[in-house]
This record gives structure tokens, sequence and C-alpha cells, in this order.
């Protein structure tokens, strides 16, 4: 079986709408590491727009929010994630591993 792999991608809907993917936890784990949208979205090579719509799509489908978003003054504005948006990473990211695990191991178990 060597050379073979298998990969998939897991996105999470709410209501029929998209809610969380890669895409928007990459989105999410940028903003926590530049503390910033506009720095997070330049680095990802998106529009501040575009990643704002993301953002407040997040946020307003989630029963908490993921991302808030701190005013200017002497220390400067920014954003920060919120613990929910840590713990939707985490789950994300657990919930993808164990979809790959188990991808694995049933690929084991074909004849190819």
């Amino acid at each position: 079986m060597t050379g073979i792999e298998i990969n998939n991608r897991i996105w999470i809907e709410k209501d029929g709408f998209a809610f969380l993917g890669l895409g928007r936890v990459n989105l999410l784990e940028s903003i926590a590491e530049k503390g910033s949208i506009n720095k997070a979205a330049k680095s990802m090579g998106m529009s501040y727009k575009r990643a704002w719509q993301l953002v407040n799509a997040m946020n307003t489908m989630s029963d908490e929010p993921l991302v808030e978003r701190l005013t200017g003054g002497s220390g400067g504005g920014g954003t920060h994630l919120t613990s929910r948006g840590e713990q939707i990473i985490s789950e994300y990211h657990r919930i993808d591993d164990l979809c790959k695990s188990l991808l694995k191991d049933e690929l084991k178990k074909c004849c190819f």
C-alpha cells in the first residue's frame, strides 16, 4: 500500500450554512497569532472585507463570539480570540484528526 493516501476535508454547517472549515480555522489561528483581522487577512492573501465577513458570520452563528475586537487607545486596537474561539479551533482539529485516522484505518482494510 506504499504511496497510497486518503485525504478529506471537514466542514461544519449550522442550519444549512457553512460555519467552520479549514480555511476559517486558518483565519482564526492567524488572528490569534497576529492580533489583527487585517494582518491575518493580508498574510492569507485575503481582503480585509472578506475576512471580516467570515469572522462576522462565525460570531453570528456561534452561541458565543469567537473573535472580539479591541478598541483603540494609547495601546492601539486589535483583535483577539475568545476562549470559545480557542475551543472551537481545538475541537475542529480533534474532529479532523479523528476522521483522518478513521479513513486511514479503513484504507488499510481495502485491497489497494
